[in-house]
């Protein structure tokens, strides 16, 4: 197993700016949208982008919530090892508000599409729109595209974007995995 390192911690720093300025310029003062992370890799980024709009660009009161998705996933009971359940935790109404999906990585886009299910629970949006900070652009198996992306990785099947987090695995730092 081989691995590559696609973005560096100084990299993820700038892409996460950008992404927040991204934000800022088609949601302005954030009173109509929410920040949803996609459960499990999703909460990382996106409380990465709320404290940066906070605290780097002033954006107050920015609801942030995050989604799981295990039970509406398609491939649930299908694989050998059954899938943990994460803890969707949103205690705002969706209801018209503008949705903005994050998530680390966006590969097959069925994740995505079970997201779009399970927020319906929480009311209708307005809008929802997706950002992602790796886009496997050729990986898709469903017609579904970010609105925002960090960088986009041509990557084959074999091939695994792997995203750490300073949080969690205590460093910053995405690879290209060659299994």
């Amino acid at each position: 197993m081989s691995q590559k390192v696609l973005l560096s911690s100084r990299e993820i720093h700038i892409i996460l700016h950008r992404l927040a300025c991204q934000l800022i310029e088609n949601h302005l003062d954030f009173k109509n949208t929410v920040l949803i992370g996609i459960q499990p890799r999703g909460k990382y980024l996106a409380d990465r982008l709320a404290r940066l709009l906070r605290d780097e660009y002033g954006v107050r009161d920015i609801q942030l919530g995050y989604l799981d998705i295990t039970f509406y996933r398609d491939d649930f009971r299908r694989g050998e090892k059954p899938l943990e359940a994460n803890k969707t935790q949103i205690d705002f109404l969706v209801e018209n508000s503008k949705v903005v999906f994050i998530d680390d990585v966006l590969y097959t886009g069925r994740s995505i599409r079970a997201a779009l299910t399970a927020i319906q629970s929480f009311g209708r949006p307005a809008e929802i729109e997706l950002l992602t900070l790796i886009d496997r652009r050729f990986s898709r198996h469903l017609p579904i595209q970010p609105d925002y992306r960090g960088r986009q990785v041509d990557a084959i099947n074999r091939e695994k974007v792997k995203v750490m987090w300073e949080e969690n695995e205590g460093e910053d730092v995405i690879y290209l995995v060659d299994n």
